[in-house]
């Protein structure tokens, strides 16, 4: 990605959309809307001061909602640019509050409050779109219960916890477990500032606190409203400890999650949902179970699903390596129900289908294979752009050209053509830059001097 932000042949446009194409193959004209960051891309460093002092904290998309950004924010510390971007749908300047930290606290003076959305036209030779996919909202199966048990995950949550940039530095922390050590955060907080406001009382009064709240109790200040006020901030401060000791306890035995299920097909291979196959899924959440078992000797990973699909080259003896050396399970069955123990930990419920028998088993943390789903922007895009999407949602391709969209000069790579992994979305993204570079050349050379753009 760094070789692309410096090629002097190519121009990123990040944080844009395309908004028209007109024209035909050789002679597209491109409107593209480059939003408003309200950061000043030639000016910023990316040296993150502004997002060190925002004192707005909203949820993270990129680490799946798991932890917490600042209302101006990078993606991620790799991205290309590394300029920050400021929320306004959180930014107190934008919602009409007194704010501007940010503006102080930039060195290089690149917060602009006033900057607008530009309009770029781009005159264009072949255009090649890879919108990717959107995960499956696996909310639509009520069964698995995600978002109601707090230890079943998504693959997506998995691999950021997984992440030595994620949430959890790497960790498998259930996320139960840290929830209560966000409340045990939160009370101990209160905690500090009560004591604070009792110091103060102890200090106009030249008494501990104890002392006169045992003496309040007897009645002694009937009429005093300020030592009421006194009484009422201990009685709090007494509340709170009690709150907070059984979470301290439950913390003294937290650990981190060894023993993980792994349900495939979540809305794939389901007519209900999309009756395809999401391609990668199998092998993502061997990968997965290989590199928690990494992470931690003791774990162990139980892959449920109806049939594991490794047909890539090497794919099958990484499946048997995990095997042999990850303690992975593999157990041909269809997941039924999950419940929650009384200890916070999923139960499965599923059918074995060798021994057909109904089963149960307690698991630390679930993982559920999402289905790869058409991005939520290829019906406006294939309206833009004058192309067909398939009875799927994705992009509609010639059979014979399996690239080439149904509009000349327009390519589709990726999985934006159909399901695919990574190693796959490399090979087509470099065959329709091929396939682009073939319509620019059969031209004349009346549009290979032009920058093919990405949508």
């Amino acid at each position: 990605m760094l070789d692309v932000g410096r090629h002097s042949n190519i121009e990123l446009l990040a944080y844009s959309e395309v908004e028209n194409i007109s024209g035909e193959a050789g002679n597209f004209l491109a409107t593209v809307r480059k939003k408003a960051r309200y950061v000043d891309e030639d000016k910023c460093t990316g040296c993150g001061n502004c997002a060190a002092k925002c004192p707005t904290t909203v949820p993270d998309a990129f680490n799946e909602g798991l932890s917490n950004r600042k209302a101006i924010y990078s993606w991620f510390a790799q991205g290309i640019p590394s300029t920050f971007t400021i929320d306004t749908d959180y930014c107190r300047h934008f919602q009409g509050k007194k704010c501007g930290i940010c503006q102080k606290s930039c060195q290089a003076d690149a917060i602009n409050f006033e900057q607008e959305d530009r309009l770029l036209e781009l005159e264009v030779g072949a255009i090649i779109v890879a919108t990717g996919y959107k995960v499956f909202d696996p909310t639509r199966i009520p069964e698995y219960r995600y978002n109601q048990i707090p230890n079943v995950l998504t693959s997506m949550e998995f691999e950021r916890m997984l992440g030595a940039s994620g949430p959890t530095e790497g960790h498998l922390e259930r996320p139960s477990d840290r929830r209560i050590k966000n409340q045990i955060q939160d009370l101990e907080k209160k905690l500090q500032k009560a004591e604070k406001s009792l110091g103060k009382f102890e200090d106009e009064y030249q008494q501990d606190t104890e002392t006169f709240y045992s003496e309040y109790k007897q009645d002694n200040y009937p009429e005093d409203k300020e030592r009421k006020k006194w009484a009422d901030k201990y009685e709090e401060y007494l509340g709170l400890k009690e709150t907070l000791r059984p979470l301290l306890e439950q913390a003294e035995n937290f650990k981190d999650a060894s023993k993980l299920a792994f349900i495939q097909c979540v809305g794939s291979r389901d007519k209900r949902f999309f009756p395809f196959c999401s391609g990668y899924c199998c092998m993502h959440s061997i990968k997965e179970a290989i590199i928690a078992h990494e992470h931690d000797p003791e774990t162990t990973s139980t892959i449920f699903g109806m049939d594991i699909r490794a047909v890539g080259k090497g794919f099958e003896e990484y499946k048997i390596r995990s095997q042999n050396s990850s303690n992975v399970f593999y157990k041909r069955a269809r997941v039924a129900e999950i419940t929650e123990s009384p200890n916070k930990n999923p139960v499965l419920t599923y059918e074995d289908t060798k021994e057909q028998k109904v089963k149960s088993e307690e698991f630390e943390l679930v993982i559920l294979a999402t289905a790869c789903e058409p991005s939520s922007s290829t019906k406006p895009l294939a309206e833009i752009l004058g192309i067909e999407i398939n009875e799927f949602g994705f992009f509609q391709t010639d059979h014979k050209n399996p690239l080439d969209s149904t509009k000349p000069g327009i390519f589709i790579c990726g999985c934006a053509n159909d399901p695919m992994d990574i190693p796959e979305s490399v090979a087509q993204a470099s065959s329709a830059s091929s396939r682009a570079v073939q319509v620019l050349t059969s031209l004349g050379g009346s549009g290979s001097d032009r920058v093919s753009k990405a949508s």
